[in-house]
Order: structure tokens, then sequence, then C-alpha cells
């Protein structure tokens, strides 16, 4: 959990679904939107964009911003600070888990990603803006995102990896990140024994594992639609019906 006094009021982002600074309509801003959160099985998919001038990127390059996945909860919570200050906006969308079950038992996950995107880009204030694709096809996402883009539209350009290639899309990963893992963190404040919120976390699967067998259901805060959940609550439910039929008899 964040805990930094440098860093802006990190309690609107965290307890806001959405998050709008002033901005501004110079042609010159850079956009960047990453995710963070689609692979896991607790908490929000959550997708975060910035918008910065020219001079504004020269100094994310001098702080040394990259891709939030290489970077330790420390750096990340002092890059923030530094991003919200050079930023000339952000934004910042939240995606329950219920959203994401009810695209995903559709095959619809990067759909919904894109609608995230266009979300973010719409509020961002962009002329140009690049996005970390999740779709193999990167002619195909980005006429997904274009779909619900606002009038008038930004030149948007994906990229596979821009986390790691692209600055600004560094930075908006940083962004995600931190609100990912406070959302997360608020679950744990409750529930405590949560895990990352990764399937591939042995204490996250056994959190939930318990969770269903106690109580027949998934957690409101875990995807219904993953995998090893759906087997879960499969095999809780043919453990019923058995139960069922055995006092038939």
């Amino acid at each position: 959990m964040v805990n930094n006094n440098n860093l802006l009021d990190i309690k609107s982002v965290r307890y806001k679904d959405k998050l709008l600074l002033p901005g501004t309509a110079d042609g010159a801003l850079i956009g960047g939107v990453d995710e963070a959160g689609r692979g896991s099985v607790i908490g929000p998919l959550v997708v975060a964009g910035i918008s910065i001038e020219k001079n504004g990127i020269s100094q994310l390059l001098k702080l040394g911003i990259r891709d939030s996945k290489k970077l330790t909860p420390t750096a990340r919570a002092n890059f923030f600070g530094n991003i919200l200050q050079l930023a000339n906006s952000f934004y910042v969308s939240k995606i329950q888990c219920h959203e994401v079950d009810s695209y995903v038992f559709f095959n619809g996950l990067n759909e919904l990603e894109a609608i995230g995107m266009a979300e973010v880009i719409n509020n961002i204030r962009a002329a140009r803006v690049y996005v970390d694709a999740c779709d193999i096809n990167l002619e195909r996402y980005k006429n997904s995102i274009k779909k619900y883009l606002w009038t008038p539209k930004p030149k948007i350009y994906c990229v596979h990896h821009a986390d790691c290639s692209n600055v600004v899309v560094s930075a908006a990963s940083i962004v995600a990140k931190i609100v990912r893992d406070n959302e997360v963190q608020r679950i744990r404040n409750i529930y405590h024994d949560i895990g990352s919120g990764y399937p591939s976390d042995k204490k996250t699967m056994f959190f939930i594992k318990k969770w269903v067998t106690r109580y027949k259901a998934a957690p409101h805060f875990a995807r219904k639609s993953w995998r090893p959940l759906r087997i879960m609550l499969e095999s809780e439910s043919s453990k019923e019906s058995i139960g069922l039929i055995n006092c038939a008899y």
C-alpha cells in the first residue's frame, strides 16, 4: 500500500472510479495508456492514462521512469508523485469483477479492455496516444478502441510491450499499478490473507478455495469467469447435487 507524503492525495484515486485532473487542449500533448490486473482473479482491472507535453517527456526519461513491473513498490510510489506533478492530465478507469466476468464468458476480454482504453483516451486530451496492446493483431485492437472514441479523435498507436518501449506508457503503467495495488490492499484489509490476487499465487487460491467451500459461492471481489475458480464452483455444485441424490435415497 502506498504511503508517501510526496504523493498527491491518493485517496481520491482509491475511492473514486474515475479521476480527471485539469487538462489542456494543447495539440502537443502526448498520451500513454496501460492496464494493471488483467490476469488477476481478485480485484479490478485498472486502466490508466496520462497526457504530457514534450518537455515533460524528457523529464520522465531523466527520472528513470520505466515499466512498473520492473520497479519495487517504493520506487513506484516515488515515481507516482513525480508523474502526477509532470502530467497535464490523467484518468483512471476501474473495471470491477462482475464486469470482467460478463465479457470473459463471451470471450470478450480484449473488447472490454478496448472500451476501458477508449474511456481513458477520451479524457486525457492528447493529440497522439500510445497504447500497450493486448491483442496480437494491432490493427484490430486499434479499430476496437476507435469505435468508442469521441470526436475529435486522437491519433492512436497500438504497440506490443509499449510499457517497456515508451516512457509515457511506462508512466501510465505505474499509475495503473499503484491504483490496482491500493484496491487489492483495501480487500486485504478486510479479508486478510488473500495473497497477491493472481491465480499463480498459492495463498490466493487457498483463500478462494476456503471461501468457496464455506459459502458455496465465489467472493464478490473475485472473477467467477477465471478457469480455476470456475472449476472450484463446479466441484462444489457437483458435491451438492450428489448430496441431494443421497438424501433422496
